[in-house]
């Protein structure tokens, strides 16, 4: 497999991350350390993020989240690439024994990163009417609506939506924060029902 190349500084959370995304990728990659950020490293990552950007690509799961948040807030620009749980899950037949960016295949951790890069650039306007309230800005998904679609509050509604996160690159979370990242990446209503359209008949 051809490695990825890319300008950018991919982030992540330890050294078995970093060998992961270097399988995949050619560009800097540049570890945390954990949610402790040793001295340097704050320093190292600011240093990327001015000269040539940064990709912040952490583990999906709690602690993973709360290092994205952190980052985020040092780094406001950044991009961010999210990996489905599946596709980050360590398994001992149904058993999850692991979850993490160092689990990934190649692949996989590659296309996180191009939908991360492709996200930035997407248009975010779509000829969707507004929702009608004036604190819901147009064009926007909301929580309401991932309920009425199946993808909140019910029977099967977290495996759909972490199916539909893996097409939309944005990774699996619950309902709240799906709907935060959808409005994060700039996702139409347009391109979130089409990609939905297509879950539903794929798996009919």
């Amino acid at each position: 497999m051809e490695k990825l190349k890319l300008q950018e500084a991919v982030v992540v959370e330890g050294r078995d991350d970093e060998a992961a995304v270097l399988r995949a990728v050619d560009a800097a990659v540049i570890s945390t350390h954990g949610w402790g950020m040793p001295d340097g490293n704050v320093e190292r990552i600011r240093a990327a993020y001015e000269r040539c950007g940064i990709i912040i690509l952490t583990d999906p799961d709690f602690a993973g989240e709360n290092i994205r948040r952190r980052l985020t807030a040092l780094f406001p620009d950044a991009k961010h690439a999210y990996l489905a749980r599946p596709d980050a899950s360590k398994m001992q037949g149904e058993k999850v024994l692991d979850i993490g960016v160092e689990n990934a295949v190649p692949e996989a951790i590659q296309a996180a990163l191009l939908a991360a890069r492709a996200r930035v650039a997407a248009p975010t306007a779509s000829s969707f009417p507004s929702t009608g309230s004036g604190n819901v800005k147009e064009d926007t998904v909301t929580q309401a609506d991932l309920a009425s679609l199946g993808l909140a509050g019910g029977a099967g509604s977290t495996q759909l939506r972490q199916v539909l996160g893996k097409e939309l690159g944005i990774g699996s979370c619950n309902a709240k924060a799906f709907a935060k990242r959808l409005a994060a990446f700039g996702i139409p209503r347009e391109e979130f029902l089409a990609a939905w359209r297509r879950i539903l008949q794929e798996n009919r």
